[in-house]
Formats: C-alpha cells, structure tokens, sequence
C-alpha cells in the first residue's frame, strides 16, 4: 500500500529530476516553443517541494492537490495548469484515503490524464505530454518500472511527429525531427514515480 511519505517522497524525486534536467527541457522547447519549459517547470517543482516541506499532507490524495495547486499558481504557459490539473484531479481520484493500492493509483492517474485530455484537447499522436502519459498509465498496471519505460519510450516516439496541438503545432512541418519538451518532462514525472518505489 502506498501512504502519504509515498507521494511526497514522488513529489520530491520530481522536483529533483526537473531540477537536474531543466536545461535540456529549456533546449527542447527552443526549437519548436518559448524556450522557458525547463524554468517554467523548475519554478514550479522547486515550490511543490518547499510546500511539501511547510505543510504535511496526511494523505496520499492531499499530497497531489497541493502539488497541483501550487504548478498553477507558480508556473507560467500552458504547462503550470496542465500539470496542476494532471495531479489535482489525480489527487481528488485517490480521495481521503490514507492508503492506496498501486491499483487504485493507476485508475486515479487515468482520470488525471483524461482531464488534461480534455483541457488541452490533445490526443495521443498529437505531440505532447499525452503520447508519454497514456502509454505510462497503460504499462503502470505491470509495475512502476514498466510505467517508466513506457514513458521513455513514449517521449522518444514523439520526435518524428508533426505536432498538432500547443505552440509547437504553429510550426507545421518544421516541428518534425524535435522530442516534445513536454513529453519530456512528463517522462520525468513517471520516472520518479518509479524511482519513489524503488524500482
């Protein structure tokens, strides 16, 4: 079962990992965005971490709706509130429990990508963090490791596609030949995920 030190120990992995990557993430988004991804999202994790620290959610779903509060209300662009909505609505799936199962984790991960699904309107196929969550919350259900290199592979995958949603699609063609940054980022979040299982 997975309790409250479980998400929070997720939430701070993130933050790491974002931490750690925000340059390459910044030299994704250059080619086909606004090149402040990496910032947006550093910010962002780096405020996640010290509200982690401030207050202590006693549930795993407290734990993501404060997560998801704070990426809206600190980062800029699309990603702040996609983000936001991805753990809030995960969160407030997971309810009051104090425990959860990994089961109960996956379904309340669907739900989170569903509603950021239809915030963005984008589709698997379309270039964005979609093509890296759907697959993760698929494979989930065989493990945390299979999640992670679903998600990886998934990232990868979205390098020789047009994109046809976010400031990337304004591109065209020319967004062809470059790994979404935000694919990227969302890989990240599930490798730490597993990384917080210890897998």
């Amino acid at each position: 079962m997975l309790d409250a030190d479980f998400f929070r120990r997720w939430m701070t992995a993130a933050a790491a990992s974002v931490d750690r990557e925000a340059e390459r993430l910044t030299a994704l988004d250059s080619p086909i965005g606004d090149a402040d991804h990496g910032s947006n999202l550093q910010r962002g994790f780096t405020a996640v971490a010290a509200a982690l620290e401030k207050e202590s959610p006693g549930s795993p779903g407290a734990v993501l709706l404060l997560a998801g509060r704070t990426l809206i209300s600190t980062v800029g662009g699309a990603s702040g509130p996609l983000y936001g909505t991805l753990l809030r609505r995960t969160g407030k799936a997971l309810g009051e429990a104090g425990e959860v199962s990994a089961e109960q984790l996956t379904e309340a991960l669907r739900t989170g990508v569903e509603a950021v699904m239809t915030l963005g309107g984008a589709a698997p196929g379309d270039k964005t963090m979609i093509d890296t969550l759907v697959p993760a919350v698929d494979a989930l259900g065989t493990g945390f490791a299979a999640a992670r290199s679903a998600a990886e592979e998934g990232a990868l995958a979205t390098t020789p596609l047009q994109a046809r949603k976010g400031r990337a699609s304004y591109l065209g063609e020319r967004s062809i030949g470059h790994q979404d940054p935000g694919a990227t980022s969302a890989a990240l979040l599930i490798a730490a995920l597993a990384e917080a299982a210890g897998e």
